[in-house]
């Protein structure tokens, strides 16, 4: 958790128009689309979330991703650690042995235990990471569609069914540049 990228973001938002979707899996293209970034960057962070157990795979031409289990059950900390993987959020170089004072022989007052500032570093870690696993996806999902208006929530269905329902009807074929269009 050394940085939480811009992957993050893109992968929570992708899952959010997930939620309450168990019957409708998306491909990675039409989520791609709906968020406006490359398909082949966001395959990169599908695969993640499959691999961490967020999403799962259906397969077909009408195919793509479902959450894996439902949204309540899916913390942020869950969705972090399988993007980015379970990294410190501070890397200790123990520093505080290399004061030039110290003629390269620190004292052990200087150099025992933990680190103050690593120390810090450790609390303020594991606070975040209490607070990523308190949200989950639902948590954030209900509060979205309860802010927007009917209006967005209809035409994010319309959007949804046109693009899903589309989807292998006009030759059958699947998409070739679709990473996952058979996933």
């Amino acid at each position: 958790m050394a940085h939480i990228t811009a992957s993050v973001e893109y992968g929570l938002h992708c899952l959010l128009w997930l939620v309450g979707k168990d019957d409708t899996p998306m491909s990675t293209r039409d989520l791609a689309d709906l968020q406006g970034i490359s398909p082949a960057f966001l395959a990169k962070i599908m695969a993640k979330l499959e691999k961490g157990g967020i999403v799962r795979a259906t397969e077909g031409v009408r195919g793509g991703y479902v959450l894996a289990r439902p949204a309540e059950e899916i913390s942020f900390l869950a969705v972090v650690d399988a993007i980015e993987g379970r990294k410190p959020l501070f890397d200790c170089q123990e520093i505080r042995g290399r004061c030039a004072v110290f003629g390269g022989n620190p004292p052990g007052w200087a150099t025992g235990g933990v680190c103050a500032i690593h120390g810090v570093m450790l609390r303020a870690e594991k606070a975040m990471r209490q607070e990523l696993a308190r949200q989950s996806l639902g948590d954030i999902a209900q509060g979205l569609f309860r802010a927007a208006p009917p209006d967005f929530t209809a035409a994010l269905e319309e959007w949804i069914d046109r693009r899903v329902g589309g989807r292998g009807r006009r030759s059958g074929l699947v998409d070739p540049s679709d990473p996952v269009s058979s996933k």
